[in-house]
């Protein structure tokens, strides 16, 4: 059986936020369905916001560089908007979708045009995993930790 949950939340410039998803034994698997980011003051301040979901504790948050690297495994999913005071330039969500995990997300807010908070908003599928399924999602997670 599976149920969607939803988070959301305000993420400061260099900020980063931790989903408490990680249950005892492992059996319940999660993967991302939704994302959405959106300015906190739109109109009105220049922005340039990347937002991005882990699957582990980031050491670093930048405030001044969004680098992003697909090939990062412990990566789930990045939106990036450009919104210059009176129109939105450009947005892109991509989501890794066919991602299960089954511990803790942590999502980061980079600002590179100033220090603008940025809001987010993620819809996440609940599933029940057998226990080789969530036994190969604990060994991801250790392994990328």
């Amino acid at each position: 059986m599976s149920r969607i949950l939803s988070f959301r939340g305000l993420l400061a410039d260099g900020a980063q936020q931790r989903i408490s998803l990680e249950t005892i034994r492992g059996e319940t698997g999660y993967k991302i369905v939704n994302f959405h980011i959106f300015q906190s003051n739109p109109g009105t301040v220049g922005q340039a916001s990347t937002v991005k979901i882990f699957t582990i504790k980031q050491t670093i948050v930048s405030t001044t560089a969004a680098d992003i690297d697909f090939s990062d495994n412990t990566l789930l999913g990045v939106a990036s908007l450009a919104d210059w005071s009176d129109r939105l330039l450009s947005q892109d969500v991509v989501v890794f979708d066919n991602m299960i995990f089954n511990q803790d997300i942590y999502v980061t807010h980079t600002e590179t045009a100033g220090t603008a908070p940025c809001n987010y908003y993620i819809e996440i599928e609940q599933m029940d995993l057998a226990l080789d399924e969530a036994t190969v999602a604990t060994l991801k997670n250790i392994r990328n930790s």
